[in-house]
């Protein structure tokens, strides 16, 4: 049964610790952040813990306001060692933002006195406290906010935080400068994405990238992950003018680096909502995941798909059509959104 309404002073003045779950892709953790720097504002003694999987950690790590990052992996973490890691915190609070059957389980068993989460079908039970999902009708920065709606916590900061420290930042100004990118403007450019499906064609972004450079000649850098670096050196081998791309680096660097452009155009993915959260005016390429739910999130940013298709925001990992919300998404449509951003850009400048 759902535990009757209670005031948050109840709740969380009485509280010492609390651990967020979410763990999923970049993005998703990323999106959650506006959670933990609301309730640190309104609580300041409030010990706050995330949980989430080990490649997402750096996301997380070196968070102000995060007492701890507790990391596992998905296929060699067994659900029963994450419990017993949770429960030798004897937290006051666990709140899961993503409650699916293994987080519901972890929640049920933490030994919390307080389990919040969204009673999706057949997760009910592990929370004590139920917040009314709202996944399909609004942004998910607002939906992870929606925890704190429940108990009237004031929302003063909706921005995602991706922390960076002197040390990456120094080194990401030393990259440009070797490069010869520095006091130039430079358009980050990445092809990745964790579907196929979310992924605009890479002749389409070498076609684009040229393009980019014959109407303004700034430079073109591309950014890559693991197992992506072949496909971005295809991509530049396809255009007609020069470019760059970045080095092996880790997610904390290739976030130092996004800082360091003046804009990014992106598919759906981790690297898209890191560059929004830097305040780098970021255009999102969109097909099977809906924008207005998954986009980059803040001011400055936009993003652009095939919108005479009546299947977008479909979801589907593996499409039955030929994916043709990207594989037929024009370079031209692309270039014009890019160029409205940048104009709505300089005029906010």
């Amino acid at each position: 049964m759902t535990t009757p309404a209670v005031n948050t002073s109840e709740i969380f003045h009485s509280a010492s610790s609390l651990l967020i779950i979410k763990p999923r892709a970049i993005g998703d953790v990323l999106l959650s952040t506006p959670v933990i720097v609301n309730l640190k504002k309104s609580f300041p003694s409030l010990a706050i813990d995330f949980l989430c999987e080990q490649f997402a950690a750096d996301v997380v790590k070196g968070n102000p306001d995060i007492r701890e990052v507790i990391t596992f992996n998905k296929n060699n973490d067994s659900t029963l060692s994450i419990i017993s890691q949770v429960r030798k915190k004897n937290y006051d609070i666990v709140v899961d933002l993503f409650c699916n059957p293994r987080t519901a389980l972890i929640t049920f068993f933490s030994g919390a006195e307080r389990r919040i989460g969204f009673p999706f079908r057949g997760r009910a039970y592990a929370y004590n406290i139920h917040v009314v999902p709202r996944g399909g009708e609004v942004h998910n920065v607002n939906f992870n906010l929606d925890v704190l709606r429940k108990f009237d916590i004031p929302i003063v900061d909706a921005r995602p935080f991706f922390p960076l420290n002197d040390d990456v930042r120094q080194f990401a100004e030393s990259w440009f400068y070797s490069q010869g990118l520095k006091n130039t403007v430079t358009v980050g450019v990445n092809p990745s994405g964790g579907w196929y499906t979310k992924k605009w064609r890479n002749q389409s972004f070498a076609q684009l990238s040229d393009a980019i450079i014959e109407w303004k000649e700034w430079n073109i850098l591309f950014f890559w992950g693991p197992g992506e670096y072949d496909e971005v050196q295809y991509i530049r081998s396809q255009m007609k003018h020069s470019s760059n791309i970045i080095p092996k680096t880790s997610l904390k660097e290739m976030g130092a680096l996004l800082q360091q452009c003046q804009y990014l155009i992106s598919n759906d993915s981790g690297p898209m909502h890191i560059a929004a959260s830097l305040g780098v005016p970021t255009l999102g390429i969109f097909g099977p995941t809906n924008p207005a739910l998954q986009g980059p999130y803040g001011d400055n940013n936009a993003w652009v798909r095939r919108e005479e298709l009546d299947c977008l925001a479909c979801n589907l990992t593996a499409c039955p059509i030929g994916n043709v919300c990207m594989t037929d998404l024009s370079v031209g449509t692309v270039f014009d959104a890019f160029k409205k951003l940048v104009t709505e850009v300089n005029s906010q400048r």
